[in-house]
């Protein structure tokens, strides 16, 4: 039988959550139903954001280490970060400088902070983004933690986790064909492959709406004061484009298009098995601030 290739008009029937089989054929049904789900976690806090949206670094590590307790089942930060980490470990903390929205420096703290409290030699920890490839310790890396801000993107739809480690290629550019839809084979590379500890989404402010490259304005980011946390990289990002998603609908009346729609979250799940992408088969855990939560 042949394999059918998943196209943009597949992503746009199936993209609210609803099951494969409108784009792999009915047989599908029953597959759906025995796979595994994923789990993440959405916490918020209305108080992270000061002044001028300062970003409190206290309450942020607090958010932090609740939501990766709950997502691992821990009763201590200590506890649930060495479920993923080893004193021995050499991580790579995947961040993003685009700098109209960049990973806050905040976030990165917080996380080099717990990495190492449970041990891991500060001389083994890294944060970049660009030149990773020509950084010693995301070269000989045993661990990486993807760390970004949520955002739409004129070439991939979103920017979200799998769209995080394009710089972990030679030449990013292309990987922009098809609305990015082949970002999920750069998982497989040996750089980067089974090595995600952990994924992050900054929803501090996230970017709702955009069109062009290099869009930003204003008017479309807003305080949602809010961080989605999760080890299915695929699935925190269905999550993060569903909240933008729906996001654009409270702020428009409609679902306003972006520039392309974020097919290779499905891709990365259907064709690359990197994680669950249908948001029927999501476990959300939504903690602390609950005004306008969206989802």
């Amino acid at each position: 039988m042949k394999k059918k290739t998943i196209t943009r008009r597949d992503f746009l029937r199936v993209a609210a959550g609803a099951t494969m089989a409108a784009a792999l054929g009915s047989g599908i049904v029953d597959k759906v139903r025995a796979e595994p789900s994923a789990k993440v976690i959405l916490i918020r806090n209305a108080e992270v954001l000061g002044d001028q949206d300062k970003i409190q670094g206290e309450i942020l590590q607090s958010m932090l280490d609740e939501a990766v307790k709950t997502l691992l089942g821990a009763n201590e930060p200590r506890e649930a970060w060495q479920k993923l980490f080893k004193s021995s470990d050499v991580v790579g903390i995947k961040s993003n400088t685009w700098q109209r929205l960049p990973t806050p420096r905040e976030l990165e703290a917080v996380i080099k902070r717990r990495l190492l409290d449970v041990g891991v030699s500060e001389k083994n920890i890294d944060i970049a983004d660009r030149g990773v490839l020509n950084n010693p310790v995301f070269l000989s890396a045993t661990a990486l933690v993807n760390v970004r801000p949520l955002r739409t993107h004129h070439w991939a739809g979103v920017g979200t986790c799998l769209k995080n480690y394009i710089q972990f290629v030679p030449t990013p550019s292309a990987y922009h064909d098809d609305g990015c839809s082949a970002l999920g084979k750069i998982w497989t590379t040996p750089i980067v492959k089974g090595k995600t500890r952990l994924n992050i989404l900054s929803a501090l402010t996230p970017q709702f709406y955009g069109r062009g490259a290099n869009f930003f304005d204003k008017r479309y980011v807003w305080p949602y004061k809010g961080l989605i946390v999760g080890t299915d990289p695929v699935a925190v990002d269905a999550i993060g484009a569903h909240l933008l998603q729906t996001k654009r609908i409270a702020f428009f009346g409609e679902d306003r298009a972006l520039d392309v729609p974020p097919i290779h979250i499905m891709v990365a799940d259907k064709q690359y098995h990197l994680g669950v992408s249908d948001l029927s088969r999501i476990q959300l855990i939504k903690l602390g601030w609950m005004e306008e939560v969206l989802i």
